[in-house]
């Protein structure tokens, strides 16, 4: 195929396929990096431009981050699975959700314990908080989402 973005191309061209979990796995994390760029430049913005605990501006950015990150996941790195919801929007949604709000509560904890007990930096804690709780969402949401490979015609 003949693609007309360049990281599109790239992507096709250089990545494991999507079918193969690795595939998955390698769009999960791009996404979760685009997803990170929101999170993290809402989490600047409330903490720094708004003045907002850290906690509270980590809630923030975390949730624009999610909702990225579903639109992008479903659209693109889980297209080679099946949904198990897929007739169940609403419940999907949540379920994903579920998921993130777990990681979410992961990365809060993740946070309290660096920055408020180990004293690391707030920026430096929200990049290692990150890269553990990508982990947790691609795996709950690959087990209890998109599991299933599609068949193959």
């Amino acid at each position: 195929m003949n693609y007309q973005n360049p990281f599109v191309a790239f992507c096709h061209r250089y990545l494991p396929k999507r079918e193969a979990l690795l595939g998955q796995l390698w769009r999960y994390c791009i996404t979760g990096g685009i997803a990170f760029v929101v999170d993290f430049g809402l989490f600047a913005l409330f903490l720094y431009g708004l003045d907002f605990h850290y906690l509270l501006a980590n809630f923030f950015g975390l949730m624009g981050g999610l909702v990225v990150n579903y639109l992008i996941s479903i659209g693109w790195v889980f297209t080679a699975c099946e949904r198990n919801f897929e007739q169940k929007k609403f419940f999907e949604f949540f379920l994903f959700s579920l998921i993130g709000f777990l990681g979410v509560g992961l990365n809060q904890l993740l946070m309290w314990g660096m920055v408020g007990l180990l004293e690391w930096s707030p920026m430096f804690s929200k990049i290692v908080a990150a890269v553990l709780v990508l982990m947790w969402n691609f795996g709950g949401r690959k087990l209890l989402l998109f599991r299933v490979k599609k068949e193959t015609v």
